[in-house]
């Protein structure tokens, strides 16, 4: 009989009982006991929302710089403080410095926890700074891990920089969508997370356990791994007790819940809208920018973190141009970034060594570096393959699982695009839908769609104006008081009301209030002929602003004035009387049974605009189906969303400006950001600040922004898309250089019918692109422009003109609404029914559309119509030309016969230009590049002038050149030289021999 060996006995016995014990331990206590104290600290300042924590109170070395520490919102403060001799606190303090923590508690304990947002935390950052700073004399170095680092960076543009010494970020996203956990599309993501935001957190918050639970799940390799780990260890309780505050932490204690509010808040602003990146968040109805901050900046980034992953945490270099950006890089999960080994032995030191580096205590760390500014395809994550596969494989090597992962991150990738591509069809879709649909009936108005939008969203951001953010249910609470305004004072459905203002919030919830009524805002340009105006459309009520009242009263009985704020004076004339609608209480007003909000019809008119042409101001007549063609087309073509903002610098009395603009903005669910007007230094500004993707303009628009020269050229800029109309193809090709990667998107809008086009690719520049889906048909009619005559064949209809032919732009009625222009029938075929534009237009062999001129600006000249659009783009496309315009003058036919060109010519065809400070423009550089023309295609004459006036819309005019006449010869004006084919100096001589009567022709033109 083999006997026994006591100590192989004895040694499993041992184990086994020690295993017992400490296990009990843990079930009764939730961990062994460690006998290790916390580091001191004493609170400070206590608050509703946080308490203000002082490490090591008693024993604050002299002329200490202060550091703030700020932990997320579902994590304990206690997370820098695990162990002192290992924790945030503990090693700063021993480097000199003097650590306070944030301690925010946990909502499911604190009196109004639940009701806390975003905006809560951000503010009480900012207070704990200024209180700091007051307490020890010196600016803070505020720092905060995940989260709470997002809260450091909105806190400081909050602040603007403001007594603060330096930030300092621990695996804290700001670009959220580009580098998203376990590789989740954005399409799914930000879809996602806004149906959290608006269904769940608003009736849910988060509990400790589940946020524990939640992040577990984020990586349940390590979690299994931990746990396996513990387990096998348990016996050997010296080998555990080092790491038990660290694993009790991130296993039980170290979670607190999260009020719904503020994680609703986050997901919305900041992974739904991503405006860290973009710009445009609000805290307590401020809009700020990260890319206003000047504060230097020292971002840890974890290279196996996969919830703040490397390029979302790096997004900061692009989001804060302006600021000094450095990184440190280790070899952690997002948790080891600031709890455990590598954090005590690198994190920490590193933090430390940054901030005395900063203060000139001591020298730059060497884990410190610039961060570079790197490119990145949108699958890519920043955790490199190589970092991830160790990080992997030890994990897999241990506990045997992450093979799923692996499988379902490359089945993410696989299907990525195809889930893009679904999210822009789910988006699309219902828009064209809904303009499918309608019919002359169908209620349709501008009024309705804000009431709809506020319906969906009452808390949702309608429209941002000095710096202020102004909600649909306090735009829809302004509208209707306004309306109770307008019906005190006799407006009905139906009514033709005036529209006098400036672009501003007042002028908006007047136009929304007379569509609301059902009455008819007829917009007014300021500045223009008002009284040949009102006496056009009928109208004898104006509501003007207090800027444009003076103007106002000379031409309209009836005067009412709206908004200007706090500060508002109504400086009238004397001898005239108004009625200011700011002085009527609506809660007065009692509503007559008539009134039914929003009751426009597709079929019925909206709105009244005008046009400036030769013969004058021409009124246009706006339907409901026009505007809502024009709203859905546009946010449909320019891909617009809850996430976009649309910088409305086109006037709203333009077509651009309330129909694409704020109509394309309100279908969308975009946010509208209104400017008080195109001044370079405020765009600059406003576009950072408020996180504009979309910028509207109208003709020349953007030259007084790229002359300037202020917006920062770099790729950080938010801006993705420009939308209106008239852009020339030299300022075209400018605003893609300096705002590159953005787009431009041109439309042409006809006020005559249902007529939109839009360049949506944007390849072929000076296109005006195709027919919007669900727009006019459209066809270009064969038009003698000399004659004014439609082309007949032999049938004696009209003929169709072939590719690359100049003809008259014809649109199809579409039978939802009332026709508004001329109706030609039998055009084509018999019964057939078309509205004729303005314009004359060729068709390429593509089907793109290209503007030519405008029926009644075609110069006539002897060898037949010269066009002015094909001369000003082709003159654009020099470099040395800021601006264009073409025009006819008169000139008489007693010349004799040998002058070929000019002989028996009733206009001769001139092209001024503008040149780009210090240019010089050369005949040679002339004939090139109108050498894309036939020479019957070429201006007559070329002259230099100093500057091209525009209009109120910053559309170029050639009024007043026109009354000139021929241009006084000099160095810098040029003929065209049929013999030679080129263009040669304009002399005295040559005007003499070519051209006659030029004081006459001036006479006459004028």
């Amino acid at each position: 009989m083999v006997g026994l060996n006591a100590d192989a006995v004895r040694g499993p016995l041992r184990r086994a009982i020690a295993t017992a014990q400490n296990g009990l331990e843990v079930i009764r206590l939730g961990g062994l006991e460690t006998e290790v104290d916390p580091s001191p600290f004493r609170v400070m300042d206590r608050e509703p929302m946080y308490r203000l924590r002082r490490y090591f109170p008693d024993d604050v070395p002299a002329d200490s710089p202060p550091v703030v520490l700020i932990p997320p919102m579902m994590v304990s403060a206690d997370v820098y403080d695990v162990t002192t001799d290992q924790g945030a606190a503990g090693i700063l303090h021993g480097m000199g410095l003097d650590p306070w923590v944030v301690d925010f508690g946990s909502p499911d304990t604190e009196e109004g926890g639940w009701g806390r947002t975003l905006a809560d935390h951000v503010v009480a950052i900012s207070e704990v700074v200024d209180k700091v700073h007051e307490h020890t004399g010196r600016d803070v170095h505020l720092g905060g891990y995940s989260q709470g680092g997002m809260f450091c960076y909105q806190a400081a543009a909050y602040r603007g920089g403001r007594n603060l010494a330096s930030l300092i970020t621990f695996g804290a996203p700001v670009d959220t969508l580009a580098g998203l956990p376990l590789g989740i599309p954005a399409g799914v993501a930000t879809r996602g997370a806004e149906f959290l935001a608006d269904h769940v957190f608003t009736r849910l918050a988060v509990s400790g356990w589940m946020a524990r639970t939640g992040f577990q799940l984020l990586d349940p390799a390590k979690t299994v791994r931990s746990r396996v780990d513990f387990l096998r260890q348990l016996h050997d309780r010296e080998a555990l007790l080092p790491r038990e505050p660290q694993r009790r932490f991130l296993a039980m204690d170290g979670w607190v819940a999260w009020s719904g509010p503020a994680v609703a808040e986050l997901l919305k602003q900041f992974v739904v809208h991503n405006r860290m990146m973009t710009g445009g968040f609000v805290i307590k109805d401020r809009l700020l920018t990260l890319a206003e901050l000047t504060v230097p900046v020292l971002a840890f980034v974890g290279e196996v973190d996969d919830i703040g992953q490397p390029l979302a945490v790096r997004g900061i270099q692009r989001a804060a141009p302006r600021a000094q950006v450095f990184e440190t890089t280790l070899r952690a999960g997002h948790f080891g970034l600031v709890v455990g080994s590598t954090a005590a032995a690198q994190t920490w030191p590193t933090t430390g060594n940054w901030i005395r580096w900063r203060e000139d205590l001591g020298p730059k760390p060497e884990a410190v570096r610039v961060m570079e500014r790197e490119d990145h395809g949108d699958s890519d994550s920043g955790v490199s393959i190589t970092n991830r596969l160790i990080h992997t494989a030890a994990s897999i090597a241990e506990v045997g699982v992450g093979v799923g992962r692996g499988l379902a991150s490359a089945a993410t990738g696989a299907v990525r695009g195809t889930r893009e591509i679904s999210s822009e069809a789910v988006r699309t879709l219902p828009r064209l839908a809904r303009l499918g649909q309608m019919q002359p009936h169908s209620r349709v108005s501008l009024g309705r769609l804000i009431a709809e939008q506020g319906r969906k969203s009452p808390n949702g951001e309608c429209f941002l104006f000095d710096d202020r953010v102004h909600t649909y249910d306090a735009v829809n609470v302004r509208i209707d008081n306004v309306v109770r305004g307008l019906i005190s004072v006799g407006v009905r459905p139906a009514s033709r009301i005036g529209v006098l203002m400036e672009t501003r919030p007042s002028a908006l919830a007047a136009m929304a209030a007379l569509s609301r009524i059902g009455a008819v805002p007829v917009l007014l340009q300021p500045g223009s002929d008002l009284t040949a105006a009102l006496r056009t459309v009928d109208v004898d009520t104006v509501i003007a602003d207090p800027e444009n009242a003076a103007a106002a009263v000379p031409v309209a009985p009836n005067v009412l004035v709206l908004g200007g704020g706090e500060t508002r004076r109504l400086d009238i004339p004397s001898g005239y009387e108004v009625v200011d609608l700011e002085a009527i209480d609506p809660d007065a007003v009692r509503l007559p049974q008539w009134y039914e909000p929003d009751p426009g019809r597709a079929r019925e008119l909206a709105m009244i605009l005008f046009t400036t042409t030769d013969r004058g101001l021409e009124p246009r007549y706006i339907t409901n189906h026009r505007w809502a063609l024009s709203a859905f087309g546009t946010a449909t073509t320019a891909a617009l969303g809850p996430g976009d903002t649309v910088y409305c610098l086109a006037p709203l009395h333009h077509s651009a400006g309330i129909l694409v603009t704020i109509g394309g903005a309100l279908a969308g669910g975009s946010r509208i950001a209104l400017s008080r007007g195109l001044e370079p230094e405020r765009f600059s500004e406003e576009v950072y600040r408020y996180g504009v993707t979309v910028v509207s303009y109208t003709w020349t628009m953007m030259r007084q922004i790229l002359d300037d020269g202020r917006f920062p050229v770099d790729s950080g800029h938010p801006v993705r898309l420009f939308i209106g109309s008239g852009m020339p193809v030299g300022l075209w090709r400018r605003t893609l250089a300096r705002f590159s990667p953005a787009r431009v998107l041109e439309f042409y809008a006809s006020t005559e019918n249902d007529v939109i086009l839009a360049n949506v690719a944007g390849s072929k520049i000076g296109s005006k692109g195709r027919p919007l889906p669900g727009s006019a048909r459209v066809a270009l009619a064969a038009y003698d422009p000399i004659t004014g005559r439609l082309e007949e064949d032999d049938d004696g209809f009209v003929r169709q003109c072939r590719d690359d032919e100049i003809g008259l732009l014809l649109g199809r009625p579409s039978g939802d609404g009332e026709a508004t222009s001329h109706v030609m029938r039998g055009v084509f075929e018999p019964t057939d029914a078309w509205i004729p534009t303005e314009n004359l237009f060729r068709r390429d062999s593509d089907g793109d559309y290209w503007l030519v001129d405008r029926k009644d600006t075609v110069v006539r000249s002897a060898c037949g119509p010269v066009y002015t659009q094909p001369i000003v783009d082709a003159v654009g496309d020099l470099d040395q030309v800021d601006s264009a315009v073409v025009y006819g003058v008169r000139v008489t036919s007693d010349r004799p016969r040998s002058v070929r060109v000019e002989a028996s010519a009733t206009e001769v065809a001139v092209c001024a230009i503008s040149l780009q400070p210090e240019a010089v423009i050369t005949a040679r550089a002339l004939t090139d590049a109108l050498g894309v023309l036939l020479p019957a295609e070429r201006p007559a004459i070329v002259h230099v002038v100093p500057e091209i006036p525009v209009g109120r819309a910053y559309r170029p005019t050639a009024t007043a050149l026109k009354k000139v006449g021929i241009p006084t010869p000099s160095a810098r004006s040029w003929f065209y030289d049929s013999a030679s084919n080129s263009y040669r100096r304009l002399t005295k001589a040559v005007v003499a021999e070519r051209f006659v009567g030029r004081e006459a022709a001036a006479e006459k033109s004028s």
